[in-house]
């Protein structure tokens, strides 16, 4: 393993981490302080880690490409002929890094265990629908940036989950990597493990078609 390869894998295990600790974390502050009130909580959620997305990618992006997230791995290992092992090395990181980050905001916050199976439901079709729309979007997103004004990737990825939060029924997890990791925290942010498997496939199919029509619309 090269020098420079090592560093990647670090970049994306400590980026997925910070990007979780800020999921989870701020998901548990503001379900705190909202006093009930879904909506608010919500928003000091979106708007937590939209920040956060945001400066982790302009801090990592030059290190690892700042995926922190298998499904955009994926479609670059795609689009640039990466080996296999490489892209195993990443999302290996990915997860290994998103447990990291719901085992930090479990202590930061003093939850009980570090890890809890979550409680909260997130099922059916539209979730999935859901889940099916955000990715795709995202991998346009970053196709369509990518390809005419890199500079912005970073701003325009941020901008677009914040919003996804919003229009997609289940707030956009977007990530399998993210979907796991929440399946063990019983917090404002969880979704039950049987859930996580319609979630996963759904952010594949997704991923995969808006990469494959970014691709084929940025020719």
């Amino acid at each position: 393993m090269t020098t420079n390869y090592s560093k990647a894998v670090a970049a994306e295990a400590v980026g997925t981490a910070f990007l979780l600790a800020a999921v989870v974390g701020s998901g548990i502050m503001a379900e705190r302080l909202a006093g009930g009130n879904v909506a608010i909580a919500l928003l000091a959620n979106t708007m937590a880690t939209g920040a956060a997305l945001l400066c982790l990618i302009l801090a990592l992006g030059r290190i690892s490409g700042a995926h922190f997230n298998p499904v955009v791995t994926l479609a670059q290992g795609w689009s640039e002929g990466t080996t296999p092992a490489r892209t195993a090395g990443y999302i290996a990181a990915q997860v290994i890094g998103a447990l990291a980050g719901v085992a930090v905001a479990h202590l930061m916050f003093e939850q009980q265990s570090l890890f809890l199976a979550s409680t909260h439901v997130r099922s059916g079709a539209a979730q999935a629908l859901s889940e099916f729309v955000a990715t795709f979007g995202l991998l346009l997103v970053i196709g369509g940036t990518g390809k005419t004004s890199p500079q912005f990737t970073p701003f325009a990825v941020a901008s677009y989950i914040t919003a996804a939060y919003w229009f997609t029924a289940s707030t956009s997890f977007a990530n399998p990597a993210v979907t796991v990791a929440r399946s063990l925290t019983d917090t404002f942010s969880g979704i039950r493990p049987v859930d996580v498997p319609v979630f996963v496939l759904a952010q594949l199919a997704g991923g995969l078609a808006g990469a494959w029509t970014a691709r084929w619309l940025n020719r």
